[in-house]
Parts: structure tokens; C-alpha cells; sequence
């Protein structure tokens, strides 16, 4: 049996390919596989950025695999270390993940998307959550999609399961950008390197105070960025790129991140 996930490494970047056929979906153990990749991103300091995409044209992920679960996959059951697709719930990720979805987003796949810091869409790619039909809750969906567009569209997309084409989820923000399909990884790689030569402790304690903040009032986020109370900002405020940053910008030179 082929592998459920390829993967591909250069200067900093790793490309995460879900390859299912016919329609990337995902079982207990591809998550548990995913998870495992996430985590090695995660952990390695030699990689930066990480683009998730799926393989072939039609699907890049149709979500939760139905068939796997008819033939005894629970629900509740093991995801990995990552939760549902590897990323998810995996704690600590602090690198730029880029979505690059170059299909349908169905369900659990848009939900995948969702957990990326930016998505790349091709014009050809389509997202829908169909849950509402099966009578069963789209869950990571019903809690992150409300807050990235409008309240309205957002529940009327949870609780109709229409679908979205990839200009209007630009147009309501889902989307950073809408690509015709032959550019899209090529864009998606674009952006990767870009940002996979910027500072990475910046990204870090970008990523955690943005995350934690959800759940602070504003000035309560503030202080503890103030007194260094995140793991991350304590960090960078303690490194050498901190020091390099402020250097490069009196020399009017550019900077040399070393993430120490």
C-alpha cells in the first residue's frame, strides 16, 4: 500500500502531500501519520514553513473518510498526536503553515485548511460542509469559521452545507488568494520561501500571542506580553535576533536570523 502522505524539503520548506485516492480523505491512521509529519516540522529548527496540499485535481480533501469508518474506524477514535489531520491540536506549532488548496474542501478537509495561517486557493477549488446533511456537527468548523468572515455567511454555510466557490471565499476573506491551477504551488512555494527567510522567533511569538489572545480581554494580552509572560516572546526578547534585527536596521543592511 502506497504511502498516505509525500512529503518534499527544500531550503527550509516541507511540502506536506495528502494522496489518497480518489478523494484524500482522511482515516485514523493517515491522521496518525499526518500528526507524526506536523510534529517532526514542529520539533525540526532546520525547517520553517510548511505547505499543505492535496494530490490530483478534483479533491484536496474530502474530510473525514466515510469508508474506513463503515468498516470499523470510530469517531472517538485515535487521531494522533496532532488530532484530526495532524495539525489541529497539536500543541506549540508556532511555524507558518500555508494551505494550498487545489480542489474541493469538504468538510473536515476545509476544516484542515482552517488551521493554516494563510490559504491559497485555486480558482477551480470549491468548500462546503456537509455534516449538516448527514445530521452530525462540523465542529472545528463551527468554532473557527465565524470568526474568520461574516457571522451571517458563516452559519448559513454551517447550516445549509452549500457550497462556496473560491472567488467568493476571497471575497469574504477565507481565502488570501485565488490562483489559476497550474500556478498554484508555484505560488504557494513563492510565499513559503519568502517567509521561510524571515525571523522565525518572530513568527513564533506572532503565532502563540495570537492564538492565546482569543481568549483574553485586550489589555489583559498586552500585559502579558509586557511582562514576557509568553513562552515564545520571553524568547525573543532574550535572543541574538532580537539584537541582529535592531543591528541590521542601523547598518541598513539585512538582517541574518540565526532563531537563537
Amino acid at each position: 500500500m502506497s504511502k498516505p502522505i509525500k512529503t518534499r524539503i527544500e531550503a527550509g520548506v516541507i511540502e506536506v502531500t495528502l494522496d489518497r485516492p480518489q478523494a484524500n480523505a482522511i482515516d485514523l491512521a493517515t491522521s496518525r501519520v499526518m500528526g507524526e509529519t506536523f510534529k517532526r516540522f514542529r520539533d525540526d529548527p532546520a525547517l520553517r514553513v510548511a505547505i499543505v496540499t492535496g494530490a490530483g485535481g478534483k479533491f484536496f480533501c474530502a474530510g473525514w473518510d466515510l469508508k474506513a469508518a463503515a468498516e470499523g474506524d470510530a469517531v472517538d477514535g485515535d487521531y494522533g498526536c496532532g488530532g484530526f489531520g495532524g495539525m489541529q491540536e497539536l500543541p506549540d506549532l508556532n511555524k507558518p503553515l500555508i494551505a494550498a488548496v487545489n480542489g474541493m474542501a469538504v468538510g473536515g478537509g476545509w476544516e484542515l485548511a482552517l488551521s493554516c495561517d494563510l490559504i491559497l486557493a485555486a480558482r477551480t477549488a470549491t468548500f462546503l460542509l456537509p455534516e449538516i446533511r448527514a445530521g452530525t456537527l462540523a465542529d472545528a468548523a463551527s468554532i473557527k469559521l465565524p470568526k474568520r468572515m461574516p457571522y451571517h455567511v458563516a452559519m448559513e454555510l454551517l447550516l445549509t452545507g452549500r457550497s462556496m466557490d473560491a472567488d467568493e471565499a476571497c471575497r469574504w476573506g477565507v481565502v488570501n488568494e485565488v490562483v489559476e491551477p497550474a500556478g498554484l504551488l508555484d505560488r504557494a512555494w513563492e510565499i513559503a520561501r519568502l517567509l521561510a527567510s524571515g525571523p522565525p522567533l518572530v513568527y513564533a511569538a506572532t503565532k502563540e500571542v495570537v492564538r492565546e489572545s482569543e481568549v483574553l480581554r485586550a489589555q489583559d494580552a498586552l500585559k502579558r506580553v509586557g511582562k514576557r509572560q509568553f513562552p515564545t516572546v520571553e524568547r525573543l526578547y532574550a535572543s541574538e535576533d532580537q539584537q541582529e534585527g535592531a543591528r541590521a536596521f542601523a547598518e541598513k543592511r539585512e538582517p541574518r536570523w540565526k532563531g537563537r
